[in-house]
């Protein structure tokens, strides 16, 4: 048997944000003998007046209020009456949209139990979800007053309670005005691209091919926006609940495999429908020992919740790649349905009561959650990547399920009907493209299966965060397996998706010449103008930057984030970085090698390209 080993790229410290660890292994997973309740002061503060406590909306907002998040930065607490001047200085050991923890220096403070303050801090990046990152200043109240034994001796903490959530706190002092300015400013874009596209017309006779590929490009842009606009979740019905078995695949992730377990254990769901199986694609690293580790927590705190009958693991024989372990954990499976999760990639507590909710309608095959960046403040890699993450999801795929015809269920969480990845099974693993075994694009080869006889759809509500490349040459080389894949499974699913609704079926198939063509389009605006006629293509620079305002402003609409001018940043980098990647993937896109990971694809690769090395050097060449 070969040992197959993963390229270890130099470590990057991720910057990531940490909710505090319950005292509960198994939080949000519903107590079976209802010792424990839902109901608290965030609860009351959560409801509103007539408000179904088992709906989609009170359940997040309590959620919201409720998550705790590790925290260290100052804060200034200022009596009421008193001046800047007599404020007391404190660290932060913990914060919520309802209050925060507060490390003192001592036990001078004259602060009591329910003295009203002005509390003056700046939340950082990282601290709290996306949207949070800013400077407060809110009244809150003393709650409570405690005395801490730590390993460097004793410390004074203090609990504060806001006035009002922070949650209300922004909306009134940023995020209203984010909404308002960003809505405002897409109109203006929107409106500003319709009369550049209708300008193009004019210009027909001189480039009709060049013109025409605008007013396409423009068109299908902005439907994907409009349908992502009027996208809306399938609400939850709090009497469906089917049997559910998430599978997480594992290979080399000894790093994120504990945190990916738990979170798919501690699900808002009813414990006699849930199962997580756990396949690990033989390891070289510690992956196992970490799987039995988390595994062994689990069943040691949580004996109540039937961990032991919902939560296992097995080990492959010998490395077979992802799809393996995936059809592996599938036999297993006991439940109709079956969610894929990756090992790198955490679940929201009620990611799968959302996930399950299409499967209402008997024709839906596969569902697809959203994926959010979790490493999103680590640089700037990151962060770009963390805005267009949100709109391929909250957008692009928004504007397909419109239609029950997204094309890719994407592998970070994804739910099918276990019926069809078994009918499937065999295909799968089995696929071949131009004789070459294809050995990534899983996701995107199994959605084609389905998306053949049935429905896919997205649900935004389904939330997960995955850990992103924040590295240079680890994010080009999966950009470049991605458009190989996706160049692979388009042309598949263009033999087929003619069958589906017309509307839908006629951008596919635009939306697979737009960026085949794009080189040659940009190529042509920036380089063969400029240098053959002596024209700047400020036209074409300007369509490029209002491309990039809509993703922006989509995103600071959504996530009234600071984020957002890394939107531009991405379509710059896009252009004059990404793009270049397409005509490459052109022309090796029946390639099968993993690039960050090492298949036994890889490892004959390698082996050719050392004994070229060797040829050459036997024989003097300069290779």
């Amino acid at each position: 048997m070969r040992i197959i080993k993963r390229k270890q790229p130099k470590s990057t410290k991720e910057v990531l944000t940490l909710p505090r660890t319950d005292r509960r292994t198994l939080s949000y997973v519903p107590d079976p003998e209802q010792i424990r309740m839902n109901a608290d002061r965030r609860g009351n503060r959560a409801q509103k007046p007539g408000e179904d406590l088992s709906s989609s909306e009170y359940l997040n907002r309590l959620r919201m209020l409720s998550l705790r998040y590790e925290a260290d930065f100052e804060v200034l607490l200022v009596p009421n009456g008193k001046k800047k001047k007599a404020g007391i200085k404190g660290v932060a050991a913990d914060i919520s949209a309802t209050g925060l923890l507060l490390r003192l220096p001592d036990a001078s403070s004259s602060l009591e139990v329910g003295d009203k303050v002005k509390a003056r801090f700046r939340i950082p990046p990282g601290a709290m979800p996306e949207g949070f990152e800013s400077a407060v200043r809110i009244d809150a109240a003393v709650v409570r007053r405690a005395l801490n034994s730590t390993e460097a001796g004793e410390e004074h903490l203090l609990a504060l309670e806001f006035e009002k959530p922070l949650t209300d706190y922004f909306q009134r002092k940023r995020w209203g005005y984010s909404v308002y300015s960003a809505s405002a400013l897409l109109f203006m874009a929107v409106l500003f691209i319709m009369l550049m596209r209708a300008e193009s017309i004019i210009y027909f006779k001189y480039n009709m091919v060049l013109y025409l590929y605008s007013l396409i490009a423009a068109l299908f842009l902005l439907t994907r926006y409009l349908f992502g606009a009027l996208y809306r979740d399938v609400p939850i019905n709090p009497d469906y609940t089917p049997g559910v078995s998430i599978i997480i695949p594992c290979f080399n992730e000894a790093e994120w495999i504990k945190r990916t377990i738990l979170s798919c254990m501690n699900q808002d769901y009813p414990v006699d429908k849930l199962e997580v199986i756990v396949v690990d694609d033989r390891s070289t690293d510690q992956s196992v020992q970490q799987i039995q580790d988390m595994i062994e927590l689990i069943h040691s705190e949580a004996e109540r919740y039937a961990t032991r009958e919902r939560l296992s693991y097995m080990v492959l024989p010998q490395n077979a790649g992802k799809r393996a372990a995936l059809v592996k954990g599938v036999e297993m499976a006991k439940h109709d349905l079956v969610v894929f999760v990756d090992s790198d990639s955490f679940l929201d507590p009620t990611a799968i009561r959302h996930l399950v909710q299409p499967f209402q309608d008997p024709k839906m095959g596969g569902v697809a959650g959203r994926t959010d960046v979790e490493n999103k403040y680590t640089n700037n890699m990151t962060k770009l990547q963390t805005v267009r993450y949100y709109i391929a999801f909250r957008i692009m795929k928004a504007a397909e399920s419109w239609f029950d015809s997204v094309t890719c269920l994407s592998g970070p969480l994804s739910c099918y009907r276990k019926e069809l990845i078994v009918q499937h099974a065999d295909a799968w693993l089995n696929q071949k493209f131009l004789g070459r075994p294809a050995t990534f694009g899983d996701d995107r080869s199994m959605t084609n299966f389905i998306l053949k006889t049935h429905r896919t759809a997205y649900q935004d509500s389904a939330i997960c965060s995955t850990i992103v490349p924040s590295q240079m040459k680890v994010f080009l080389k999966q950009q470049m397996r991605w458009k190989r894949s996706w160049l692979r499974e388009s042309l598949r699913a263009g033999s087929f998706i003619w069958r589906k609704e017309p509307f839908m079926a006629l951008f596919f198939y635009i939306g697979l010449i737009v960026p085949i063509a794009a080189p040659v389009v940009v190529a042509y605006n920036l380089m063969y103008v400029p240098i053959v006629h002596g024209i700047f293509p400020g036209t074409f620079l300007m369509g490029l930057l209002l491309m990039a305002l809509l993703m922006s402003l989509a995103h600071l609409l959504f996530r009234k984030s600071r984020l957002w001018v890394f939107g531009f940043v991405f379509c710059l980098f896009y252009e004059f970085v990404l793009l270049w990647q397409m005509p490459v993937a052109w022309f090796t896109f029946w390639k099968s090698t993993w690039g960050t990971r090492e298949t036994p694809q890889d490892i004959e690769a390698r082996e050719k390209k050392e004994a070229r090395k060797r040829k050459g050097k036997k024989f003097g060449l300069p290779f």
